[in-house]
């Protein structure tokens, strides 16, 4: 833990009386160049970390209200894209990857989703068996977000911590999550911003847990749960920065408080639907080793080159890289320079540590500190058949 610098406490009260010292990741390190780590620490109280990335494990929870006479809905489409009704009455779960069924893959519920936010009507089909107590059968009408009793984000796993890049070694083009994968390892993708990503500032999860407030979409929200997929036994360098795909949130937070700007609908060409969420953590300087790993620079962060044209869960590393070599543009790979190419915005990211910044220079946001804290051990499990006697 090092030497302390302050409290949870003190932070917020500093915040109350508008004297918190906040820089964005990007200024804490220009301060750090200036002068060093451990005075940086003692006059820096909260430093602003941000993403911007595709995040397909995303979706919304509705809850639409009850007609006259009432429905217990069990098909359920919005602008004809599939929801999930398995909830109660008026429940429902729009998943950010589910396609259209007119469409197909050029709309989806990431679609939807944004539209709500925007405040275009979406178009509502439900259907029931009909009960006594829910005796409707069919309800068909537009509706707007702000026509919803609730409406709240609720992703499963975002702001994964330190993904995988890609490229494609086969001899055919591929479309894939990582987006279109040129022959030949023709290009090389990957999808973090990297020194201002959140779980690298803090890649322990000591200031990021369960209940600390975060900025989503534009909005706030907070860290509901690990996020699907936590993978905190990833191998990690000297400083506990993880070298392949690791931590992950899972984040919630009120629809109705976000906007398009942080939170968008995209297609992956020949893949599908997916939806960029923009996420801010506020990390406080609190002791010597988190002043420490708030300073750490896209040179010292690595993540490895996966060839997604082996059809297998396990595919080969060709190599391992730093996200310095990855944001220049080039890399060496294979014995010849590729290009390289973020799915992520660094842009967005910059903009979301200075809203997040301003937000607590101005008296709105305030740290929470974790009820519970993510698991620090434990692996990812396969789905492997099993022998059944």
């Amino acid at each position: 833990m090092g030497e302390r610098y302050r409290t949870y406490q003190e932070v917020n009260e500093r915040i109350r009386e508008r004297k918190a010292v906040v820089l964005t990741a990007e200024e804490y390190l220009s301060l750090v160049d200036e002068k060093g780590v451990s005075a940086a620490a003692e006059r820096v109280d909260v430093v602003t970390t941000g993403t911007f990335a595709p995040m397909c494990s995303s979706g919304a929870f509705v809850n639409f209200g009850h007609s006259d006479p009432p429905i217990k809905m069990t098909r359920v489409s919005l602008n004809d894209v599939p929801a999930y009704a398995g909830l109660a009455a008026v429940d429902a779960y729009i998943g950010a990857t589910e396609v259209s069924e007119s469409r197909g893959l050029e709309y989806g519920g990431a679609h939807v989703i944004e539209d709500l936010v925007a405040r275009r009507p979406v178009h509502l089909k439900a259907t029931a068996y009909g009960t006594d107590c829910y005796p409707r059968r069919e309800f068909e009408g537009d509706l707007y977000l702000d026509d919803l009793n609730q409406a709240f984000l609720f992703n499963p796993r975002n702001c994964y911590q330190n993904y995988a890049a890609a490229t494609n070694s086969s001899n055919r083009t591929i479309y894939t999550y990582m987006g279109i994968l040129l022959p030949r390892c023709g290009n090389v993708t990957y999808s973090t911003s990297g020194q201002l990503s959140p779980l690298f500032k803090d890649p322990l999860y000591r200031t990021v847990g369960i209940g600390t407030r975060v900025f989503l979409g534009g909005g706030q929200g907070y860290v509901a749960w690990e996020g699907t997929q936590h993978n905190p036994g990833q191998a990690r360098d000297d400083a506990g920065v993880p070298l392949g795909p690791s931590g992950t949130l899972s984040l919630i937070g009120d629809l109705k408080g976000m906007n398009t700007g942080f939170l968008r609908a995209c297609v992956f060409e020949a893949y599908g639907v997916s939806l960029f969420v923009g996420i801010g953590v506020a990390v406080p300087v609190l002791d010597s080793d988190l002043a420490s790993s708030l300073a750490i620079r896209d040179h010292q962060i690595f993540t490895s080159v996966f060839d997604y044209s082996v059809p297998s869960r396990s595919r080969p590393a060709l190599r391992r890289v730093s996200y310095a070599e990855l944001r220049s543009g080039r890399v060496e790979l294979e014995g010849k320079t590729v290009r390289t190419a973020p799915l992520s915005s660094y842009h967005k990211a910059r903009q979301i540590t200075g809203a997040l910044k301003d937000w607590i220079l101005q008296g709105r946001f305030f740290l929470s500190e974790p009820v519970a804290n993510l698991p620090l051990e434990g692996t990812v499990k396969a789905l492997d058949p099993k022998e059944v006697s």
